[in-house]
């Protein structure tokens, strides 16, 4: 996908958006499994131990465009850093926050917020490697936005219109384009520069010298680098990922990063980004291989794209990337899923996987890009022309869009 900038004014200080104004189809290179990965072999912990003890929470301040506008004020970003952290409350509808005040999303949040690893009866272990199983495990706790159950939710009265604006007769597209990779938590951190660091969380980041990059090493897109901390359960997203590799290693280059602890419902402050346009986390939403042949079933929403959106959010998204003020344009975090009546077994036991979920859990607004693009790991294990070409037969017609929460514009 094709990113944007554009300036607008948020409340005294300055965001930044991404807008396509055409989306080529971008074919990713093959992602190989290295045989002997750069990060460190299985340890003797595993996710199951207890989570460390909490960091203090690092300094962080608002993005903006640094050809074009001035810095923003120190004591903005002292009032913002002040207020509570928004989080999402169980028994609140998907999609509608508990409270919706611009607040900040702690690195690291407080103890008493943080659902504990589960034990190892619970759960398979996480495995480590590119594209590693999860065992089953979801990202998030089970209230989380990506993980509830939205099928029984009232239809938005602008769904008609919404879903039109990206196309009733366009596909579904499968795009199988964004890797990922699970570290120990004993991975070196190594720096990250930001060449717009005032929305990044800041480092050091536990990225491998040979971590995958979306597109693979010579991309000129997106360069998404994913990096999921089994041990600590923590996930690592930069975006458009450099690496500089040096005799004493490797450290990373990138635009911008992001840090989300799993075990909370935490949010990234109102208006902020993260390595995605919508200001979400991308691995929990990503299509993924175990998931479809190993446990046969996807428990969370996944995520997509469209061309044209509105400049405008809706939770659980905190970011917008729009000029357009066009109310009939899909807002970031607006949220479809499969109609209920729709048939899903006349498709193979694989598609099937992928269309329960998206009638149960349906797939979220996450960036610019194709028009419903659904994101798929990167996985040599894929057959991609089988599933993509099921996954076809399915139009634009039939989703339907969940209600939104509040909309912000500004």
């Amino acid at each position: 996908m094709i990113r944007y900038s554009v300036l607008c004014v948020l409340a005294g200080t300055i965001a930044w958006g991404q807008e396509p104004q055409a989306v080529p189809r971008y074919v990713p290179e093959r992602i190989t499994v290295t045989p002997q990965p750069a990060y460190p072999t299985e340890p003797a912990t595993s996710w199951t131990n207890a989570a460390p003890a909490a960091a203090a929470e690092p300094v962080r301040t608002k993005i903006i465009s640094p050809a074009t506008a001035p810095t923003p004020s120190s004591l903005a970003h002292e009032a913002l850093r002040a207020q509570p952290a928004t989080v999402w409350q169980p028994g609140t509808p998907a999609g509608r926050p508990a409270a919706a005040p611009a607040a900040v999303m702690p690195v690291t949040p407080r103890s008493s917020s943080r659902v504990p690893p589960q034990s190892a009866a619970q759960a398979t272990p996480v495995k480590l490697g590119i594209n590693a199983s999860l065992g089953g495990r979801r990202p998030f706790p089970d209230d989380n936005p990506w993980n509830t159950d939205i099928s029984h939710e009232p239809v938005d009265p602008n769904s008609p219109v919404l879903v039109a604006s990206i196309g009733l007769d366009k596909p579904l597209h499968f795009d199988p384009s964004i890797p990922y990779v699970v570290v120990p938590g004993h991975q070196p951190r190594v720096p990250v520069e930001f060449t717009v660091p005032e929305e990044s969380d800041p480092g050091p980041y536990p990225i491998p010298p040979d971590a995958p990059i979306e597109g693979g090493p010579n991309a000129t897109g997106d360069r998404h680098v994913l990096v999921l901390d089994r041990d600590n359960w923590k996930l690592y997203e930069i975006f458009a990922a450099d690496p500089q590799r040096g005799a004493g290693g490797t450290t990373w280059r990138a635009s911008s990063g992001a840090i989300f602890d799993l075990a909370t419902n935490a949010l990234r402050p109102a208006g902020w980004t993260s390595a995605d346009a919508a200001g979400l986390p991308i691995f929990p939403g990503l299509l993924r291989y175990d998931e479809v042949f190993a446990q046969k079933e996807i428990r969370h929403a996944l995520r997509f794209t469209c061309a044209k959106t509105r400049r405008a959010y809706v939770p659980p998204a905190r970011h917008f990337a729009s000029r357009s003020t066009d109310p009939n344009l899909p807002p970031m975090g607006l949220r479809v899923r499969l109609k209920a009546n729709y048939d899903v077994t006349q498709f193979s036991p694989a598609a099937q996987v992928v269309l329960v979920a998206l009638q149960k859990y349906g797939m979220i607004l996450a960036d610019n890009g194709g028009d419903w693009f659904v994101t798929g790991t990167a996985d040599p294990r894929w057959d991609e022309r089988e599933l993509a070409g099921e996954l076809r037969r399915v139009r634009g017609r039939d989703f339907e869009v969940v209600q939104m929460g509040p909309v912000t514009t500004r």
